[in-house]
């Protein structure tokens, strides 16, 4: 039973760590003070699961395996699912994505990000083998009765701030299906207005997020609309280029055979003419004619040769 307590308020040690940490980053980025998470207290639920999975999963291992490389690398894993699956359901059940690493490197679906998985991994070293043997000893030192009550209280609390949390987001997700808007930025700000007129609990809930990304049916068909038609327009591009690479070899072929000089192509001709007549003309069967026309060919040709220096070259080429 102790155990059971003691990892319970662990729980609620880690939620409150990361509720701190998350409050920190988002001051250094936009210089104010913004009170992260979906609940209204100071705790990060996600935070919280994630350290007390690896505490569980690195105890079970303990026997066989406790260094730091294997710490890290079951913190790595554990909090990578444990945000990966956080994300998916709860942009499911709420029609929202309340963090996105779409635009970073080596991401998963823009679920999970590498960069802070790593830094998971670093967390889960420091857990196990830093932050936990204090945590303990000084759980060790409290009564089990105080724990107890300790525990109780916070899990009362924190079981009524996720019912009135748990009923913002219903409303927000019923303004999301309500919304005409194709885009997430106009949804945003109908959600920012729907909640301004609302308890602190609702404006809470709208600074909490600011770069929330809302997803409706509307907007995921505008998206698969727009991937399509860049889809079409890549597809047309590549045709259009193949068009004019084949259009340009025929130009080039015809621009060659136009400026090919015409005393080469007489040249040429005559080359063959001459190659012609000697596959066909036998000295020692030729009649008195032919070998009249011979002569006479043969003659023309020197004239020729003398009169294009072309032909010459050509011959000399062969």
């Amino acid at each position: 039973m102790e155990q059971i307590v003691n990892l319970a308020l662990l729980f609620f040690i880690y939620s409150f760590a990361g509720w701190c940490i998350e409050v920190t980053l988002k001051y250094f980025q936009y210089h104010r003070f913004i009170n992260r998470g979906f609940l209204a207290g100071p705790w990060l639920p996600i935070y919280g699961s994630g350290a007390l999975l690896i505490t569980l999963t690195v105890g079970w291992l303990s026997p066989y395996e406790s260094s730091y490389g294997t710490t890290f690398v079951i913190a790595f894993i554990v909090c990578g699912v444990v945000e990966y699956l956080a994300s998916y359901f709860m942009e499911k059940r709420f029609h929202a994505r309340w963090w996105d690493y779409s635009q970073k490197p080596m991401n998963l679906n823009g679920r999970v990000w590498i960069g802070n998985l790593v830094l998971f991994g670093l967390g889960g070293v420091l857990i196990i083998h830093a932050f936990n043997p204090i945590l303990f000893d000084l759980l060790g030192k409290l009564g089990l009765q105080t724990k107890e009550i300790f525990a109780c209280v916070l899990i009362a609390v924190f079981a009524a701030d996720y019912a009135v949390s748990h009923f913002v987001l219903k409303l927000v997700k019923t303004g999301v299906e309500r919304s005409e808007a194709d885009n997430t930025e106009e949804i945003n700000r109908e959600i920012k207005l729907l909640l301004s007129d609302k308890s602190i609990f609702y404006r809470r809930f709208a600074d909490a997020y600011p770069d929330v990304i809302y997803r409706t049916e509307r907007i995921t068909a505008r998206l698969n609309a727009i991937k399509a038609e860049t889809e079409r327009l890549r597809r047309q591009a590549e045709q259009r280029m193949d068009e004019m690479g084949q259009r340009l070899e025929t130009e080039k072929e015809q621009l060659s055979e136009r400026l090919e000089p015409s005393a080469m192509i007489r040249a040429s001709l005559i080359q063959d003419q001459e190659k012609l007549i000697q596959m066909l003309y036998d000295e020692t069967s030729a009649k008195p004619e032919e070998r009249e026309l011979k002569e006479k060919i043969d003659a023309q040709r020197e004239r020729l040769r003398k009169r294009f220096p072309l032909l010459k070259q050509k011959e000399n080429e062969d």
